[in-house]
């Protein structure tokens, strides 16, 4: 690292379709990761003994981590190259794989699921290696692919989770997909190219503003995490905010200074960059909220207004909706080429909205709730990798990676959010004395995700050309 890169402009090796199918094989893996406790999350809560608010802890930690590694490994990889930070990053993931699956309580899993939360960072990592390799139109749709491959990861550990959990245990839903992990990491480090490192003016690692950075990400997590119990302990929750408060300003006034900062200011100025992490944002506020309250309200026991589904059922129940998902990668960047991003944005979140206010008026049936899952599943899909393509092709080569990994920051901390608010809403919905939310609880969740989904068309509508490009 102390040899003088070469240009971000410098040409690359091109690489051949075993090398692009090695980054897929790794999307899957990791996507497959990333996807067991949403199914078993109800499987979770009753063996480990956890609260509505504790399992919606449990789901976002991963994503909280995710937000803090990502702008890192995004510019780290801008500047060193994808590759090598990526097999760094993904001996992380493996080792978080490992203490998950060993687990014996929901400390440890914690433990696991933070470590686990570094394979977000992998697909800016990914991003960086396929642009630098890939002219731009291939790039484009090889971007689309990987993203709905990791979804398509996502789709198999939906499905497996369940029945391996049951079973087998729990144990092996996190052992297995570590495993692929492990095997694909070592495919990708033989059969990818070493990509040349970014800017030799940008080589610095801007310290203070990444420990400021980690204290902010860190003290979001902390605020979501005792927002349920804000009756209880106000003055802890309103500290914390003030904290964060604090996180915020220092970290925007050192960036603003810093020689080689680690985010730049200037670019989350840019018209392009601030509406698309607004826009995912609010997109996946909505969506999350959904993914949350979908497989909560399958395992509402059948004799009230539930289905009583096991991890299995659910699995199952939820498949259609990770098809979706994982097809909306591809055709989200096939349609952003052809008709902007814009056009692509618009028409995904009038769906989404559509079937989150559908779902609040009709859940009496399982497949009022599959289709509802499934079209929430493919409208974010299209968003989401609509704006993450855009991104990707409208700013520098050298800023691929740190411009992809805040879209995904913001859209791993839309789905924090989201988790956190849905979980929060179930338990203040859970009369005393019972362990089953009110049906109100969930119809209020769905109203309150498709008003959010709603209101990000007025950004939506004012996306500019820079996004269309």
């Amino acid at each position: 690292m102390t040899s003088a890169p070469a240009p971000a402009t410098a040409p690359s090796i091109p690489i051949g379709k075993g090398a692009v199918a090695a980054l897929g094989t790794l999307a899957v893996a990791t996507g497959a990761l990333e996807s067991v406790v949403t199914p078993t999350l109800p499987l979770l809560q009753r063996e480990l003994g956890m609260s509505p608010a504790e399992g919606a802890l449990l789901s976002i930690v991963l994503l909280i981590t995710g937000a803090l590694v990502t702008p890192i490994a995004g510019k780290l990889g801008d500047r060193y190259g994808g590759r090598r930070v990526l097999i760094r990053l993904m001996a992380v993931v493996s080792a978080g794989g490992l203490v998950s699956a060993l687990a014996p309580n929901l400390p440890v899993l914690l433990l696991g699921q933070i470590l686990q939360g570094a394979m977000v960072g992998a697909l800016p990592l990914s991003f960086i290696l396929v642009r630098r390799h890939l002219p731009a139109g291939e790039s484009k749709v090889a971007i689309g692919t990987v993203s709905g491959l990791f979804v398509g990861g996502g789709m198999a550990g939906t499905l497996s989770a369940g029945p391996v959990a049951e079973g087998l245990s729990r144990h092996w839903m996190f052992a297995l997909p570590t495993f692929a992990v492990i095997g694909s990491t070592v495919l990708v480090n033989r059969l990818m190219p070493h990509d040349p490192p970014g800017r030799s003016d940008d080589a610095r690692i801007d310290w203070p503003g990444l420990a400021l950075l980690s204290g902010m990400l860190v003290t979001l997590m902390l605020v979501l995490a005792k927002a349920p119990d804000i009756g209880s302990q106000p003055l802890v929750l309103g500290a914390l905010v003030v904290l964060l408060v604090a996180f915020v300003a220092g970290w925007t006034a050192v960036e603003r200074r810093a020689e080689s900062p680690m985010v730049d200011p200037r670019m989350l100025a840019r018209p392009a960059m601030w509406k698309s992490c607004v826009l995912t944002f609010m997109l996946c506020v909505g969506t999350s909220v959904a993914v949350y309250l979908v497989p909560q309200l399958f395992a509402v026991s059948a004799d009230t207004y539930g289905f009583g589904a096991g991890a299995t059922e659910i699995g199952f129940f939820l498949l259609p909706g990770a098809v979706a998902a994982s097809l909306a990668g591809p055709i989200g960047g096939l349609g952003a080429r052809r008709f902007g991003s814009r056009a692509v944005v618009v028409a995904g979140t009038v769906v989404m909205a559509s079937a989150l206010v559908a779902l609040a008026a009709v859940h009496t049936q399982v497949w009022h709730l599959v289709i509802g899952k499934a079209l929430i599943a493919l409208a974010n899909g299209l968003c989401v990798t609509a704006m993450v393509t855009g991104t990707a092709t409208s700013v520098d080569r050298g800023d691929t990676g740190i411009a992809t990994g805040l879209v995904l920051v913001t859209r791993v901390l839309g789905y924090a959010v989201g988790a956190q608010v849905a979980g929060a809403l179930l338990t203040a919905g859970t009369p005393s004395g019972s362990d089953v939310p009110a049906e109100s609880a969930f119809a209020t969740g769905f109203v309150i995700a498709g008003a959010v989904t709603a209101l990000s068309l007025i950004v939506a509508r004012t996306m500019d050309k820079g996004v269309n490009a």
